[in-house]
């Protein structure tokens, strides 16, 4: 189809567009390979299966706003065919074959698929930019207050629109140029709605539907050709980051669990991350991943009570940065502010809803790392928790000699009283020391006893499972903490460890083997469920049909994926459970995690636990049901400023004794 002279132009331009697109991708390639560690290529080839069927299904896109999510899957999935269809076009333009109409029936079904794709690839493109520049939903941007870099507020609509205009070109002119060679040749029953396009031609004369078709051969893929050098700067790049994202992200044991800090390793001049060049190089290439879709931001707990933390900005302004002349050596407190990084409740909902697997709470909690051990800055208040840590093992600073006053008047066996239980009662300093709490820790031991469970406590011995500390940055002194604790479990060497609280449930399962612990862990809740489920304990089926919502903790739910055994154990009990808006995966934080116990909370429009009270609310429940020490603190604060009258706030235990047979 091509001339002589139009063949060589064409590939002219195809090797300067390649030329200048590969010094984008190197330049790419080496900021990503400036960061810390290399990708673990060992685990990442078995989960090759796994990441191809999210690309193709677009699965962690569908699990947030259906509607444009499926216009983003129609333009994505498009384009995966039309990877052949441009292949076969250019072929064509250089050699006059028809690859698709040579390969008998496995070419019709491929056209029939090219024809559905191109169409969809249009519609779905439409609607997103209808969506962007003419409806504007704020959930597309973020406040005015919002640390952004400067040129972001504007370079991404404008990104998008450039983006936009190319696709469309490029879809509208291979419509068209398809159209207008069916027009000459006859029409095509594998390609019904070019066909239908192409009897709009039917009286024009050959030499102009040759001539239209050379032209939109130049307009479709030199669209291509000349999009490919900008493609390394647009956000657009994810299409090639975000299955690399997905493939090559580490495996942990939780979202939540972080690397190992060696604070004995004499050579370690740093710790934390001061600079990008600081993070692994997975939180660079999320800079590259990140489809600027903002929905991290639109469930963070502190962008949505007005705090100024956005996990979607810091994303963004890692990629802006690189994109604009920085490199791996600006620092984190340049591109979030330290107010945003304190903010932080490390509830994992960012990471949870990122359709490309970015990690942003990971930066954050690697920025107060090295904030609190390498400049000793953090909020004032924390100190009050720290010194109870270092000094007696806890962050309300209880002496341990009063470790077991909770269990005063119960029968609570030691581990010295029985030296071998079937499971080891992990109590927590929360259930140890708070008056609430403690009531909590009464509730279940009565279970346990009830139920016949062979078990014991650490009493005096048990300390502070270090997580507060470790999501404060404090690292040390969570190291301290780890390495005792591991000691004397691994003398005692538990069959079974059972807690009443989810973020020792974490720190023990998750972050323990690090150090050498290795423990089968499980949450009360999960306990609970099993002694109904063997006929241990034997509930009678309230008939008030108490309407109770559960409030799901973010360090049980979104970190250790245990959702169904609490809300098993309640509806046991006969209570008629209703869910919030936001629950299991999607659950709002109650605003006490990532040591925010401890300090007070960034200014902003609402508290984080008045607005999970006020979901909770909205449910028309009698009461809430929480499976977490901080979760009942928060949520009961809450209750008491409710001028209609709070609800009942109790932890599922609670709920259990109550309705135990005798």
């Amino acid at each position: 189809m091509l001339t002589l002279v139009e063949k060589v132009l064409f590939f002219l331009a195809v090797v300067f567009s390649l030329y200048y697109t590969y010094r984008g991708v190197r330049r790419i390639v080496a900021l990503i390979g400036s960061g810390q560690g290399r990708p673990d290529w060992k685990g990442a080839w078995r989960r090759i299966p796994h990441t191809l069927w999210r690309v193709v299904t677009f699965q962690p896109v569908f699990r947030f706003r259906f509607w444009p999510s499926l216009f983003h899957a129609l333009i994505g999935w498009g384009f995966l065919v039309f990877l052949m269809v441009n292949l076969s076009d250019l072929i064509y333009g250089y050699t006059g074959f028809r690859l698709l109409n040579a390969l008998g029936a496995v070419g019709d079904v491929y056209r029939l698929s090219a024809d559905i794709a191109n169409t969809a690839i249009l519609l779905g493109m439409l609607a997103l930019l209808i969506r962007r520049f003419v409806l504007r939903p704020a959930t597309l941007t973020t406040r005015p207050t919002t640390l952004l870099h400067p040129k972001a507020r504007f370079g991404i609509a404008r990104d998008s629109a450039i983006v936009a205009t190319f696709i469309l070109v490029h879809n509208a002119a291979r419509l068209l140029g398809e159209s207008f060679y069916l027009a000459l040749h006859g029409a095509d029953r594998w390609q019904p709605v070019i066909s239908r396009i192409a009897a709009l031609w039917s009286s024009w004369d050959a030499a102009t539907l040759e001539a239209g078709e050379h032209l939109m051969f130049w307009l479709s893929l030199g669209a291509v050709v000349a999009f490919l050098p900008y493609f390394p700067y647009s956000k657009h790049i994810h299409l090639f980051f975000a299955p690399l994202n997905l493939w090559l992200k580490p495996e942990r044991r939780s979202m939540g669990e972080l690397s190992y800090l060696n604070l004995d390793d004499p050579n370690a001049e740093k710790f934390g991350a001061e600079t990008l060049r600081d993070l692994e190089w997975k939180q660079i290439m999320d800079a590259y991943a990140c489809i600027m879709c903002f929905r991290c931001q639109e469930v963070c707990p502190a962008y949505n009570t007005g705090k100024v933390l956005s996990p979607a900005a810091l994303e963004i302004n890692k990629r802006y940065s690189f994109n604009y002349g920085g490199d791996t050596n600006i620092r984190l407190t340049e591109l979030i502010p330290e107010e945003a990084i304190w903010a932080c409740t490390s509830c994992g909902a960012c990471v949870e809803i990122c359709p490309v697997g970015n990690e942003p709470m990971r930066d954050i909690l690697e920025a107060r790392r090295y904030l609190s051990l390498m400049e000793s800055r953090f909020p004032k208040l924390l100190e009050n928790a720290f010194r109870g840590m270092e000094r007696n093992a806890n962050p309300w600073n209880v002496p341990q000699a009063d470790r077991m006053k909770w269990a005063e008047g119960l029968k609570v066996p030691t581990i010295e009283q029985n030296p071998e239980p079937e499971v080891l009662w992990w109590v927590g300093c929360a259930a140890a020391t708070d008056a609430r709490a403690q009531k909590v820790a009464r509730a279940f031991a009565q279970i346990l006893n009830a139920a016949g469970v062979n078990y014991a406590v650490l009493g005096r011995n048990e300390q502070c499972s270090g997580d507060s500390a470790r999501r404060a940055g404090r690292e040390d002194i969570f190291f301290a903490l780890a390495q005792a604790n591991v000691e004397m479990l691994n003398e005692i060497r538990p069959k079974l460890i059972v807690t009443t609280c989810p973020h020792c449930l974490h720190t023990l399962k998750n972050e323990y083997p690090a150090f050498g612990g290795h423990y089968e862990v499980i949450h009360h809740t999960q306990l609970l469920n099993e002694l109904v489920a063997e006929g241990k304990i034997h509930l009678e089926v309230s008939q008030d049909t108490l309407r109770v919502t559960f409030h799901d903790p973010c360090y049980l739910g979104r970190h250790n994926r245990i959702f169904d055994a609490p809300r098993l154990v309640l509806e046991n009990g006969g209570v008629n459970l209703i869910e919030m808006p936001r629950h299991a995966e999607t659950a709002f934080c109650c605003g006490a995690g990532g040591a925010q116990m401890w300090k007070e909370e960034e200014k902003g429009d609402q508290r984080v636990n008045q607005a999970r009270y006020a979901q909770a609310r909205s449910t028309g429940a009698q009461a809430v049901a929480v499976a977490c020490p901080f979760c009942l603190t928060m949520l009961t604060d809450a209750a008491r400023s409710d001028a209609s009258g709070g609800l009942e706030v109790k932890d599922v235990a609670e709920f259990v004794l109550e309705r135990m047979k005798s």
